[in-house]
């Protein structure tokens, strides 16, 4: 899995070879810290980002959120679906995020000291990006001291809380610098996700923002309240279209990175089957997604590896070569917004986001949701719900939106909120109900669900700082649903 990491860096570089301002032949990998340009280092940084949050990180969310189960046709993935990863396991995940987190603290340094705040925002905006999701993974993680090799080869591990704080510090300073002060060039083509539009890098910044205190709704609720009444009483624009890498081609090592793990490297189409749950919800609602989501056939209990159904007669999970990689989505933000208007502004402005939120990634695959939000729709945001009903409603919309690629996310969401809520009984009952979670039918940890992912063998045996290892099940630090 390596090999795919190098050959994405490589693709970054060809991508943007004929507009911007470096020498193909020179990977920024190679080069010392000092000779290296922002133009060459923030594209391949970005690049190296999407692969390892996409096709490693991608994998196991896809698992854990319940989009997909393991066909009994093979078994490259029975660790995750069994909820068995250990330390043996997905250390190429660990080493691709950090790698590409190599490549944007060294621009975020470069243009510290050359004083170009707009790629200190992008680069700031990144780092928390990528952190987010490992320390939702791993809790404790090395921040402040990470990445500074040779200088500091075991840096230690911040608290996944203290990892939050100095996460939020470091996006409220770079959002708050004054972009017109900056010097020298910006970013363009070399900026794959907005061209260098720094206004839609200032809104993805304060989406984020917006993510990480909501994150902390139930561990702290005074500092996520505090944050967001500060944020929305700011005049913060959020995000309105999608953050993501799209300059992906249906080619060996430049496709998607999820498509290409799943589907090129491993040379087989059927390995990834439809998990009854996500399958169950959207044909419970007649939701038109389901066949841009699902090959034709039936859904696969969640985790029935072992199986003796007929796998001509299951569900394949449908992966594209040319699928963006979101950093954040439009719907997501939008659906960000809905929580926190719902929380903290008395539901003022919350539906018209939900709605917006729906609409959006319905049009993503060309449809109309009008019909789902309507009254009486599937899918309706009741003014007259209880906030609970609400919440579930922004929630289970939102675990719908991270298919097939993002369901780290949904899996997050569903730790910290509960929803999609937790089935009484297995899927092989007839009283469940669709969209429900359910245990793993070779489930190892005795009905209890993973709530993160424990370090990898490159981490425990490097780091004399590493934490203590605990099990699977234990939750980070503010999953205390």
């Amino acid at each position: 899995m390596k090999k795919l990491i190098l050959t994405f860096s490589a693709a970054a570089l060809l991508l943007s070879c004929s507009d911007a301002d470096f020498d193909i032949n020179r990977d920024p990998d190679a080069l010392t810290p000092e000779s290296v340009t922002l133009k060459a280092e923030l594209p391949a940084g970005i690049v190296g980002l999407a692969a390892g949050e996409n096709a490693f990180y991608g994998l196991i969310g896809g698992f854990w959120a319940q989009y997909f189960t393991q066909g009994n046709s093979s078994n490259q993935y029975k660790n995750i679906d069994e909820y068995s990863i250990g330390t043996a396991d997905y250390n190429g995940g660990w080493t691709a995020v950090y790698d590409g987190l190599g490549d944007i603290r060294n621009v975020k340094r470069i243009a510290e000291e050359q004083q170009n705040w707009n790629y200190y925002l992008i680069a700031t905006i990144l780092e928390v990006q990528a952190s987010q999701i490992m320390v939702d993974f791993y809790d404790d993680i090395p921040y402040t001291e990470a990445n500074k090799a040779p200088e500091i080869l075991q840096p230690h591990f911040e608290t996944g809380e203290q990892a939050y704080d100095i996460m939020v510090s470091d996006l409220k300073e770079a959002l708050a610098i004054d972009l017109s002060t900056s010097l020298a060039d910006g970013p363009a083509t070399d900026d794959f996700v907005f061209g260098g539009d720094m206004d839609k890098w200032r809104a993805f910044g304060n989406s984020l923002l917006l993510k990480l205190y909501l994150r902390q709704t139930e561990a702290r609720p005074d500092v996520a309240q505090a944050g967001i009444t500060e944020l929305l009483a700011s005049g913060a624009v959020f995000l309105a279209e999608d953050a993501a890498v799209t300059q992906f081609e249906d080619a060996p090592d430049r496709s998607n990175p999820l498509y290409e793990t799943d589907r090129r490297q491993l040379n087989t189409t059927i390995n990834i089957r439809a998990s009854r749950t996500l399958f169950s919800y959207l044909d419970e609602n007649s939701d038109p997604r389901m066949t841009d989501f699902y090959n034709a056939g039936n859904p696969q209990n969640q985790g029935d590896f072992n199986s003796t159904v007929a796998q001509t007669s299951i569900s394949v999970v449908k992966l594209n070569a040319i699928d963006p990689v979101y950093f954040m989505s439009e719907e997501e933000s939008l659906f960000l917004q809905a929580e926190a208007l719902e929380r903290y502004a008395g539901g003022a402005g919350a539906k018209a986001a939900y709605d917006a939120a729906v609409t959006a990634m319905f049009d993503k695959y060309g449809y109309d949701a009008s019909e789902f939000i309507a009254a009486g729709g599937a899918y309706e945001y009741s003014d007259t719900g209880t906030f609970d009903e609400k919440l579930e409603a922004i929630i289970t919309q939102k675990w719908t939106s991270f298919f097939p690629g993002n369901g780290y996310e949904g899996f997050f969401e569903q730790n910290r909120t509960g929803y999609p809520e937790i089935s009484d009984v297995p899927q092989t009952d007839e009283a469940y109900v669709p969209g429900e979670f359910a245990y793993g039918i070779n489930g190892v940890t005795g009905g209890e669900f993973p709530k993160r992912l424990v370090y990898p063998t490159i981490v425990v045996t490097r780091n004399s700082n590493a934490p203590s290892l605990v099990p699977i099940t234990t939750p980070v630090w503010w999953d205390v649903n």
